[in-house]
């Protein structure tokens, strides 16, 4: 069945995956983005900035039977599409964030976890990323109630990343020599690929599956030593790879998730990586084995050169002078 889609949001990272699976599928699609940059052919572009007053003009009139909603952070801005778009659209699929659920990481996530406390007409400046997210949740809700999607997305990776953490990994493993890794190896990691990630989104949109869920991998899926295993054997590197313990690297002022991306230290976060996500996976979440997402990953980056980084999150990874200074201290300690 052909799906009118629309795809909000549609030219960055995870934006291109979701028109990808739409193509693919013999989907029409319209896009409404603020400059129609990195829309595939094909695809109809609109243009619009849903922050603005009059951002949400070209929707106006339209009709489709589903929304993907990949961009919306603020939840009177979310809102403001859910509200003009509830008589127009059928089904809305909103792209949240695991970030959403109260007590995560420091508690497991299940499927009937709360979410942080955030009005659906909340703006900007009340709350962090992961309130606001919720609190978008709530503006999709109001309208489209029992006709929605709500996708608490994972750790999204794969080609066209912005956001910089897998191509860091895979950036300082090419460079090779010893290298600073949060131990122990068996450290679990889940990681959800943005292609199938954008694949499940269409496929939400198309069987109106409602509901809010954990969009990832399994739990388990792969941990901190085959990840970098496998970056050292996609780049060629002959990097040495040094697990020093969390205690040591917090005691050395290492950020967790920023300065190694994916650590959180497991006495501080241990339900970083305890994430039911059984029901996206029963919703038909497939998740391609991490092997090929790792190598697709780093011929991305080996084609384009650096990736773009977002604008919006910081830079991640740590400095190489500071991480020769850390390599030393931990030596020095273990002499």
């Amino acid at each position: 069945m052909s799906l009118r889609l629309l795809v909000i949001g549609g030219g960055q990272f995870l934006g291109p995956a979701v028109l990808s699976a739409a193509r693919e599928h013999g989907h029409r699609v319209t896009t409404l983005t603020r400059s129609g940059s990195g829309v595939s052919p094909g695809v109809e572009s609109l243009l619009g900035d849903r922050e603005t007053d009059d951002g949400l003009a070209a929707l106006r009139g339209r009709e489709w039977d589903a929304v993907v909603d990949t961009c919306g952070y603020v939840p009177r801005v979310v809102g403001a599409s859910a509200r003009l778009l509830a008589d127009q659209v059928t089904h809305y699929v909103y792209v949240s964030s695991i970030s959403a659920y109260a007590d995560w990481p420091e508690k497991p996530v299940r499927n009937d976890s709360a979410t942080l406390p955030c009005a659906a007409d909340a703006g900007p400046e009340d709350g962090d990323y992961g309130e606001l997210k919720a609190g978008c949740e709530r503006a999709v809700e109001e309208h489209f109630a029992g006709r929605c999607t709500i996708a608490r997305a994972g750790h999204i990776v794969g080609v066209g990343d912005n956001v910089g953490r897998l191509p860091w990994w895979l950036s300082r493993i090419a460079r090779g020599g010893e290298v600073l890794v949060p131990g122990p190896p068996e450290r679990p990691l889940s990681l959800v690929d943005v292609r199938d990630l954008g694949a499940w989104l269409v496929h939400c949109g198309q069987n109106k599956v409602v509901g809010a869920m954990a969009a990832s991998s399994p739990p388990g899926q792969t941990s901190f030593g085959e990840l970098l295993g496998l970056a050292q054997t996609v780049t060629g590197s002959d990097a040495t790879l040094v697990w020093a313990d969390d205690a040591f690297l917090l005691a050395q002022d290492v950020e967790p998730w920023l300065h190694l991306p994916y650590w959180m230290p497991a006495e501080q976060c241990p339900g970083n990586e305890d994430v039911d996500t059984s029901a996206a996976l029963a919703a038909g979440l497939s998740c391609r084995p991490v092997s090929e997402t790792i190598a697709d990953t780093w011929a991305w980056i080996r084609a384009v050169g650096a990736p773009r980084q977002r604008a919006d999150r910081p830079t991640p990874g740590l400095d190489p002078q500071r991480e020769r200074a850390i390599l030393a201290a931990w030596h020095g300690r273990n002499n």
